[in-house]
């Protein structure tokens, strides 16, 4: 098996391929021309990036689920262990992360909200409404440590992705 492994990778390595994860190059566009540029001159902005929209997977959305059942009676641990199995199906899914900061929130545990609320944020690039939403949860976490000029600070970049 790792035979075969290597084999492909010779023969992507000998037929040219820089990079499995390189944007496809358009060839009627012009190539960049460095020296054209005047020193101290910004490049030109770059694309943005294209809108995504997260989504939990059928077993991580089982979970999900089944925690906020456990969560809804007040057994956090049970509801903390769900979320994170999930987290193990879906560790870049942020979705997760908030679901599992909300529980944290509610638990008592506001330090530990803020600081899955700012993984969703790393994690949630792209969608503007899971990124109002982790920032959302920094902003709660935050006001329950009453560092309320710091929620609001979160909050205003909340509604920057997505006025409520």
């Amino acid at each position: 098996m790792n035979a075969r492994i290597a084999i492909v990778l010779m023969m992507l390595t000998a037929a040219g391929c820089k990079s499995l994860f390189e944007p496809p190059v358009n060839p009627g566009a012009p190539a960049p021309n460095p020296a054209s540029e005047a020193p101290g001159t910004a490049a030109p902005p770059a694309r943005p990036a294209a809108t995504r929209h997260y989504q939990l997977g059928g077993a991580a959305s089982a979970l999900v689920a089944q925690a906020h059942s456990r969560a809804a009676a007040g057994d956090y641990v049970a509801a903390t262990a769900t979320l994170e199995r999930a987290l193990r199906i879906e560790p870049d899914n942020p979705l997760v992360w908030i679901e599992l900061g909300r529980v944290q929130l509610s638990a008592g545990s506001p330090a530990q909200a803020d600081s899955m609320g700012r993984k969703a944020v790393g994690l949630a690039d792209g969608d503007p409404s899971t990124q109002a939403a982790a920032w959302r949860l920094v902003a709660d976490s935050l006001r329950a440590r009453n560092r309320n000029p710091e929620a609001a600070a979160a909050d205003a970049r909340a509604d920057a992705f997505a006025p409520r």
